[in-house]
């Protein structure tokens, strides 16, 4: 065979296998994107199902879904989803109609409701003890979020008072008593409400329950958290035109200490008491009095007083007694 035989012969064989290549990836790629548009039945809620109901036949039916947008966790086949000779799996949400079953949302074969099931990763379930006022007069229900507040006794140098803390921000409802459901969602006065919280949170409300008196606040869902919070005291139960005392520190947030607002308290008052005093002893016109030359009788004290009255930020000096002259 000649030379150029050969070389004839091997173009050819290197443009048949190019050929081939190119018809296999043809071939492939039209194969995946037919099984790409094509549909897949996906089990889906024939009705309501709320929290504790049984998955049965009857309660569910299948859709096609493009095989592009099939949910993670749905069911394909009826036999994985309701196994024959097996314990009904149990809706742990609630699901609405015609939304795909998925598996985070119902219990494993054979498993029963547990509101165990309900806990993401790493949170916990604790219990504290509420009443119709501490519990938003049975307005909170499961699924709501709310504040936990703290009211204790701080004893003092000389007195004992009492503060209010925010203890707990945004914290999710997952039962009220001992259910983790409410169908109708009219309010109940409840005595416990479980919460879904952080190991050191769990901590927290327990210590607490025995410190104080625990309440919570019903807030809006999705409302951000409010990074500085105040404690407030028995001084704020005021009204004036700047809305009560504030502690200029947010760094002193949960670490209020009555030391230092006793010694400012009792520091003012002494000021103004030692003022009162000195313009006690002093006369009309502003010198002390003393007795006589001869001795015989003192020099009668002046009723008249000079009080400082204060309004906002301003003073002023008020002379009072010295009546009928």
């Amino acid at each position: 065979m000649s030379r150029q035989s050969m070389i004839a012969l091997g173009v050819a064989l290197l443009l048949g296998l190019v050929a081939v290549f190119l018809a296999n990836s043809y071939l492939n790629g039209t194969q995946q994107r037919a099984q790409l548009a094509g549909t897949t039945k996906v089990a889906v809620a024939a009705m309501p199902l709320a929290y504790g109901s049984d998955i049965t036949p009857d309660k569910i039916r299948f859709v096609e879904f493009p095989n592009t947008s099939i949910p993670a966790g749905a069911f394909t086949n009826a036999a994985l989803l309701v196994p024959a000779g097996q314990k009904p799996r149990i809706a742990l949400l609630p699901i609405g109609v015609n939304e795909p079953i998925l598996a985070n949302k119902i219990t494993g074969v054979g498993q029963g409701a547990s509101i165990a099931a309900l806990l993401p990763a790493g949170m916990r379930a604790a219990t504290v003890r509420i009443n119709d006022v501490s519990g938003v007069a049975g307005f909170v229900q499961p699924n709501d979020s709310v504040d936990v507040l703290i009211t204790r006794t701080v004893q003092g140098a000389d007195r004992s008072t009492q503060l209010t803390d925010v203890l707990l921000q945004n914290v999710r409802v997952i039962a009220i008593d001992q259910n983790a459901k409410n169908s109708d969602g009219t309010p109940a006065v409840a005595r416990t409400a479980t919460l879904e919280v952080s190991p050191i949170d769990s901590q927290k409300l327990a210590l607490a329950q025995e410190a104080g008196s625990l309440s919570l606040v019903l807030r809006k869902p999705g409302e951000v958290n409010n990074p500085v919070v105040e404690t407030v005291s028995m001084n704020d139960l005021r009204y004036n035109m700047y809305g009560g005392a504030r502690y200029p520190a947010p760094a002193s947030v949960g670490a209020f200490g009555m030391g230092a607002v006793a010694s400012g308290i009792s520091t003012a008052m002494g000021r103004a008491g030692a003022q009162i005093v000195g313009e006690t002893s002093r006369g009309p016109g502003g010198s002390a009095h003393r007795s006589s030359s001869g001795g015989a009788r003192k020099a009668a004290a002046s009723p008249s007083h000079q009080v400082e009255v204060y309004r906002g930020v301003k003073s002023d000096q008020v002379k009072v007694g010295d009546y009928g002259r």
